[in-house]
């Protein structure tokens, strides 16, 4: 049975928790969720989340690999590429490079690593198709170099109920409330945590599909609420994490969920 001592989360937007709460009240997010189950098996856990908004691979790396092993973790997590990905121009290569850093550098300090695979988004998101051809290239490199450093990983591409559009939150950019549980209970699953199984993989129950007027009215509010300022802070060169620091950069123990997840056919 596994027991984690040190769980350090690096990553970006969606490793801070961004879908889960708010930065008012604060973000939860799936690692938070995974740290609360990992401290039911050991109340003694220390847990940090150096994820920031907005990082790249290449930031990521810069910024959060040396910390994180300063804290001598036994499990991390990494997450990263999404917003290479987005980007007008993208090395598949080099983000892998910085993936497969970060993987050798965790593994040879001692530590487990779990990951994931980025899910298909052009299913609920049809501006969202160009980038399928970059999600499957570093989808194929995440489980190759998972495989050669025996990373944990929890696959996200091609489950079906991954791409339900109640799991995400209004942007469609980040997982909401359900989405970030699925998200902790894949990785509970493949870290072979007491408990977990792939009840997570089971589909939402049916629900009846928007008429075309509604759907081009939700694709328009989508295009001037999120796409469109989104294109803006990309024209002017600036990101969503700038001036923005790790919301838990030390070591600290796993906080209790206070919020009941919403119900599935509450979400729209």
């Amino acid at each position: 049975m596994p027991q984690y001592h040190r769980y350090v989360a690096v990553g970006d937007s969606q490793t801070e928790g961004v879908g889960d709460g708010d930065d008012a009240g604060g973000l939860r997010g799936w690692a938070d969720r995974l740290a609360v189950r990992l401290a039911a098996e050991n109340p003694e856990l220390g847990y940090a989340n150096l994820a920031v908004r907005g990082r790249t691979a290449q930031q990521i790396h810069a910024e959060q690999l040396a910390p994180a092993l300063e804290l001598k973790p036994d499990l991390v997590s990494i997450v990263a590429g999404m917003n290479d990905l987005m980007r007008p121009r993208c090395d598949i290569a080099e983000v892998a490079d910085h993936l497969e850093a970060m993987f050798a550098a965790c593994t040879e300090a001692g530590a487990e690593v779990a990951t994931f695979t980025f899910p298909d988004v052009s299913r609920f998101s049809p501006f969202a198709r160009p980038l399928l051809p970059r999600v499957v290239a570093l989808n194929s490199r995440v489980r190759e170099l998972s495989s050669r450093y025996g990373v944990h990983l929890a696959e996200m591409y091609g489950t079906p109920v991954v791409t339900d559009a109640r799991l995400w939150s209004p942007d469609r950019l980040h997982a909401g409330p359900l989405g970030h549980q699925l998200l902790a209970d894949a990785v509970a699953e493949v870290l072979g945590l007491p408990d977990a199984d792939d009840s997570w993989t089971r589909p939402l129950a049916p629900r009846p599909a928007p008429g075309l007027s509604a759907t081009v009215a939700t694709e328009l509010r989508w295009v001037g609420t999120f796409l469109g300022p989104w294109l803006g802070r990309r024209l002017r060169g600036r990101s969503s994490g700038d001036g923005r620091t790790a919301k838990r950069p030390q070591l600290l123990p796993a906080e209790p969920l206070t919020l009941p997840l919403p119900l599935p056919d509450s979400l729209g």
